[in-house]
């Protein structure tokens, strides 16, 4: 017996799309199914029936979210033909995390995070630790002398930072000093 899932219908795939610019404006904390299915033109029992209960419909959004992220990374890594270093792929994703457009998805992410390490058990198990491993796999692959002790730190540190600065920027709204303060970091 196969437990793979069946491919998405186009009619689930349209709603995973709605419901998911939906939670990027309205976020996922206390997401309720009836005003979602009456803003994306569904029912309660559609939603249901495709993502089979609110936590696999949760889990979905966040499985959309994290693809909007996975692609940044891919698109980043395939733009050189060498690794530019570590420094320079830093900044290119702090210039994307920071952009205004990107808020929403960047706001929705840092509450999956969050959630993922209160309700480790619930839809938003393993967020977390999956995002910090995917990004600490692009930052890795950009890296020269990658398998030291010490590039192993300095990545970190760079996500801590990243991480830190998206943060403040959620919470402040503030671009220039949360800026200034991530480039000062890469550059030492």
């Amino acid at each position: 017996m196969s437990t793979t899932k069946p491919a998405p219908s186009a009619r689930e795939t349209e709603l995973l799309e709605l419901a998911y610019a939906y939670s990027l404006s309205h976020g996922l904390a206390d997401l309720s199914l009836r005003p979602l299915a009456a803003a994306i033109g569904s029912s309660p029992r559609v939603l249901l029936f495709l993502f089979g209960s609110k936590d696999g419909l949760i889990r979905a959004l966040l499985a959309r979210a994290r693809s909007d992220e996975l692609d940044l990374l891919a698109k980043i890594s395939s733009e050189y033909d060498e690794p530019p270093g570590l420094e320079v792929v830093a900044k290119e994703l702090w210039t994307w995390l920071a952009s205004e457009e990107h808020r929403p998805l960047m706001n929705l992410w840092v509450e999956a995070y969050g959630r993922s390490l209160v309700a480790p058990d619930g839809p938003w198990a393993g967020f977390a630790r999956e995002t910090v491993d995917d990004w600490l796999k692009l930052l890795k692959a950009v890296q020269p002398g990658k398998d030291s002790k010490a590039a192993q730190a300095r990545r970190t540190g760079v996500l801590a930072i990243l991480r830190g600065g998206l943060l403040d920027l959620a919470a402040t709204g503030d671009a220039d000093r949360t800026t200034a303060a991530v480039l000062a970091y890469l550059k030492d």
